[in-house]
């Protein structure tokens, strides 16, 4: 193993991974990833899997445009198949409110270029007939978001990183970090010099960071999830009804895998937050049968946790701190981040390798928050 290195990446989820992969990309790979389990272990390989370009911001859909069609070439490049799905995202809004608002947010996705479309209850159940849509005032359709399966995409990154020179260490936490010329890194196996850090490691990057002297506002927040027996192929769409968190689709093998957002479950640990509870199945059965009246006898095979790594606006923490200029966060994506990492991934290369700084690092500094010049996003439509 290697004793020094020009950059440590702390954290083997998808950004961290991401980060390694497009660095190997440019040929630059004296590398070290340290992750304290194994890769996937966290939050990256707990999620829906879901990508789309259904934003408030118009930074936000610009990204995930990017992004997406990074997803469409993952197979090509890293010689992965990661069943992407382009099957849509339907957002179902529950009151005139929450139509209002995603009114507002298709009309700028329709002047950035997406095929958005608000569509009345009877047009949405021509896109999911099995959908009960009584209660509900509308919906929002982009027929080109989708879903990806999560560790065929950590995996591909991962493995082609490794075949171009990044060092991967797991299973190696990290115990302390001193500053002095650059940084030394001590974990349980040893230690490790690196003249920059990337602290990517999620949830978990605000444990990391105190390590430097540094506190992060970014926290845990519990979301569960679970996946059925499988069922004939008939749902193409991921479907969330915004303000509630509940979502649902289809997987390539039938599965319907689902989740919803759980009073209570807002302040935990990191720990708690990886684990599951019956709550989540009480709260969630009956939301998702009143929803879609054909899963009442549908039984469930599995279900988990993982923790969204949420920041006071709802967007992510980029960039090093002023004090400490290599000392690079990637963190607080607020359960977004697996559909961001392509984009954000290939961003960092470029800013890591001297090639280019984009606004984004501008705009979601760790500064914001005491400066009181958040940067809020409209995440709780998905």
């Amino acid at each position: 193993m290697k004793t020094t290195a020009e950059l440590a990446i702390v954290g083997g989820g998808i950004m961290g991974l991401s980060i390694a992969y497009h660095l190997a990309k440019k040929k630059h790979t004296d590398v070290v990833v340290l992750e304290s389990s194994y890769v996937a272990s966290g939050a990256s390989g707990r999620n829906g899997g879901g990508v789309r370009a259904q934003w408030s911001s118009a930074r936000n859909v610009r990204l995930m445009q990017e992004s997406i069609a990074l997803c469409r070439n993952f197979a090509r490049e890293l010689k992965v198949n990661i069943w992407l799905r382009q099957g849509g995202y339907l957002f179902l809004a529950r009151n005139q409110a929450d139509l209002v608002r995603l009114e507002k947010n298709a009309a700028l996705q329709n002047q950035l270029g997406l095929k958005t479309r608000l569509l009345s209850t009877s047009e949405a159940n021509q896109v999911v007939p099995e959908l009960r849509l009584d209660a509900y005032a509308g919906a929002a359709y982009n027929p080109d978001d989708g879903i990806v399966f999560p560790w065929s995409f950590l995996w591909g990154y991962a493995a082609r990183a490794s075949e171009l020179g990044v060092e991967f260490r797991t299973h190696e936490p990290v115990l302390s970090i001193e500053r002095g010329d650059g940084y030394l890194l001590r974990t349980t196996k040893g230690t490790l010099r690196a003249k920059r850090i990337v602290n990517a490691a999620g949830a978990w990057s605000p444990r990391i960071a105190r390590m430097v002297g540094l506190e992060l506002p970014n926290h845990p927040v519990r979301h569960e999830i679970f996946s059925s027996e499988p069922l004939k192929p008939f749902l193409q769409p991921m479907v969330s009804v915004i303000g509630t968190g509940l979502y649902f689709s289809q997987s390539m093998r039938g599965e319907i895998v689902s989740g919803i957002t759980v009073p209570g479950h807002a302040s935990c640990t990191v720990e708690d937050s990886m684990k599951s509870s019956l709550a989540f199945l009480e709260h969630v059965g009956p939301a998702l049968v009143s929803l879609c009246p054909r899963f009442a006898d549908v039984k469930v095979l599995r279900a988990w946790a993982g923790p969204y790594d949420e920041t006071e606006d709802g967007n992510p923490i980029v960039g090093a701190p002023e004090a400490m200029p290599d000392f690079f966060l990637c963190c607080g994506f607020s359960g977004h981040g697996f559909m961001m990492a392509p984009v954000i991934g290939k961003r960092y290369a470029e800013l890591l390798t001297g090639g280019g700084r984009d606004e984004l690092f501008d705009k979601w500094p760790l500064e914001r928050f005491a400066r009181g010049q958040l940067d809020r996003e409209d995440f709780s439509i998905g």
